[in-house]
Parts: C-alpha cells; sequence; structure tokens
C-alpha cells in the first residue's frame, strides 16, 4: 500500500516541482509584479491626521484563524487603532469559499471603508467578493489575491512573505543541521498557490546552487497535510539512506514526525514553515525538527492596514509588499517568535528551552 502511495504521489507532481529557475528566484505577485519591501510603505503625521478624521472603518475576512492570521490579524489592528479606525467585524471562514462569500456579504451591510482579506479559494474570488461590487469599500489581500481581480482597480495591493527569502532560509537550516552534506527528501505542496509553489521551488533551487554535496533523493506532492505521516512512510521506507526532510509547513510536519517514530528513525532532520506548538518542543527537545523558518507575519498585518489607509486617501501602495523571515531554532526561539507572531512563544516551548 505504501508504494502505491508513493508512486501515486510522485506520478502526481505538479508543473511547480519539475520547473527550475535558471537564475536566483525571486518572489513574484500577480501578473509578474515584482516584490517591493514592505517597510517601504510609511504614513507621514500629515497623512496620519488626514485619516483619524475620517470616522473609516475596517473588517476583516479570514480564510482561517490561527496563530500566523490571529498576528496578521493583531498587526492590522494594532495599526488601525493608532490611525483612529474602527474595526467593525472579524471572520473566520474555516477554509470553506462558501462561507467565506456569506462572511463577506454579512460585512459588506456595514459599509466598512476598508476590507483587508486572504481568499479561501483564490480560483473562485470574483463570486466570494461579488459583494464589493460597485461599493466605495477598499480591498487588501494577503498572501494571495482573487483570480480575475486587477491591482488599482479591484485591490489596492498584496501583501505577504518573501517566498524567495523562506526558500533560502529553509535550505540554509537543513544544510547546517546535515552540515552540508547528505541524501534528502523533499515533500511540496502538490497544488496552484503562488506561496507554497514560489517557497518550495527557492528551497529546491538554494539547496541545489549553494550545497552540491546535499542531494534530493525522493520528491513527493502533497494536497492533504493529513496524508503526510504516509507519504514520509512511504518515502522512507523506500530511501532509507534520506537523513533530511523538507516539508512545507508545520502541520504536514508534525505527520513526518509520527512516521519518523513509528520507522525508529532518530537520524533525520527535518525543516519546515511557520511556527507550531508541537514542532517547537519537538525542537527544544533535541527531536527531528532542526529549524522552522517563520515570516513576520505582525508586520504583514501592519502593512496592509498601512496600505489601505493611505488607499482612503487616494493614494496607491505598490502592488505586491513583502516581509522577511528568519530562522527560528533552539538558540533564539523567543525571539523569533516574538519577530515572527509579536509575541511570546507558549509557556511549554519557553520551559523547554530553560
Amino acid at each position: 500500500m505504501m508504494k502505491l502511495l508513493y508512486s501515486a504521489v510522485l506520478a502526481a507532481a505538479a508543473f511547480f516541482a519539475t520547473q527550475a529557475w535558471a537564475d536566483a528566484p525571486e518572489s513574484i505577485g500577480p501578473g509578474g509584479a515584482k516584490a517591493t519591501p514592505a517597510a517601504s510603505v510609511t504614513i507621514s503625521a500629515e497623512d496620519a491626521a488626514k485619516i483619524k478624521s475620517g470616522n473609516y472603518t475596517a473588517a476583516f475576512s479570514w480564510h482561517e484563524l490561527y496563530d500566523w492570521s490571529n498576528a496578521v490579524s493583531q498587526g492590522a489592528k494594532d495599526e488601525f487603532a493608532r490611525l483612529g479606525i474602527k474595526v467593525v467585524a472579524e471572520t473566520n471562514a474555516s477554509f470553506d469559499a462558501s462561507r467565506q462569500k456569506a462572511d463577506v456579504e454579512t460585512i459588506m451591510a456595514l459599509k466598512p471603508s476598508l476590507l483587508i482579506s486572504l481568499p479561501a479559494d483564490p480560483a473562485v474570488g470574483k463570486a466570494t467578493y461579488s459583494a464589493l461590487q460597485g461599493s466605495k469599500t477598499k480591498l487588501v489581500f494577503i498572501d494571495n489575491a482573487a483570480d480575475g481581480f486587477t491591482y488599482g482597480h479591484d485591490y489596492v495591493s498584496l501583501v505577504t512573505s518573501d517566498r524567495a527569502i523562506i526558500g533560502q532560509k529553509t535550505a540554509e537550516a537543513l544544510a547546517k543541521a546535515m552540515n552540508g552534506k547528505g541524501k534528502v527528501g523533499y515533500i511540496f505542496h502538490d497544488a496552484d498557490f503562488p506561496v507554497t509553489n514560489q517557497r518550495d521551488q527557492a528551497f529546491l533551487w538554494n539547496l541545489k546552487e549553494k550545497y552540491p554535496d546535499m542531494e534530493v533523493v525522493a520528491k513527493a506532492g502533497m494536497t492533504d497535510p493529513a496524508k503526510a505521516e504516509e507519504i514520509a512512510h512511504a518515502m522512507l521506507t523506500q530511501h532509507p539512506e534520506i537523513q533530511g526532510i523538507y516539508t512545507p509547513w508545520a502541520e504536514p510536519a508534525l505527520g513526518v514526525l509520527s512516521a519518523l517514530k513509528q520507522l525508529g528513525r532518530n537520524d533525520v532532520r527535518v525543516v519546515t514553515i511557520d511556527l507550531n506548538e508541537p514542532a517547537a518542543l519537538d525542537m527544544m527537545k533535541g527531536g527531528s525538527i532542526a529549524g522552522m523558518v517563520a515570516d513576520q507575519a505582525y508586520d504583514i498585518g501592519v502593512t496592509a492596514a498601512r496600505a489601505g489607509a493611505l488607499s482612503l486617501l487616494g493614494k496607491e501602495a505598490p502592488p505586491f509588499l513583502v516581509v522577511g523571515a528568519d530562522i527560528v531554532a533552539k538558540d533564539n526561539v523567543a525571539q523569533g517568535w516574538q519577530a515572527s507572531l509579536h509575541r511570546d512563544p507558549p509557556k511549554s516551548v519557553l520551559e523547554a528551552a530553560k
């Protein structure tokens, strides 16, 4: 069964997992937009005063609320509070596009000045945000823009992480854990999703170009994080020489950890993306997690709020704004959590750090 599953995931390998950059990878936004540093978006004291006098309101429509999106939301809320913009609604679609459409319709009954949203399904974005048509509400996207939407006409800006930097950092973290040599297993997100596609490919490019003594010997696509354990189990069974594994985000990384425990493989190092309490605990206790790469989620929210607020004054923001990312390891877990989520790590992680 495991062999059949492994063959299936290899056969299903997406376009994004087989293509490569000739040159150093770049983060690319909708329509090929070049990345602009988020820190370039600032609000002058004069503009802040104008915004405060405008009696503006804002709302959030989330794909899902969890540690990362809560941090983005808090960054935006704090900036809105500074600018005198009142938050009137926040919804959680739990990755259900139909539910998000209903959420947006409910929000639009309040006629907010701004809407910040991460589409649950970019492919059905026109339907999701149809309630905005003909309204004066300004829309700022997080991570992905809805398909068919045009910058400057349908939305103000897209704010996200620098996917190329994340790929670079994950390769660096794995190389450090493996002393720059060894066999690697690569589990990628097998879906048309620019955020994960670009950082997955950036990891591959950096590993190949910068660490010639490290070799990817197995690739497997993943659409459902719940299948990561089976995929990792099959991969390691067919390639017992693997000493390191890349996973596209923290949830599937936990499935990989489970497979490693089942197989008694405490010699395999794992890197992943985003912060997660169970993964961090494994890392702090000397387990298989070698490092987590985390973007500056709180700053994504601050930047989205600023871009949206400036649009209320008729000022344009760049189409594709990106924040940086850092490797969070055993020796900087507290600082890493603050830089990404703007709060301390969970108590369990802090205790383990002692």
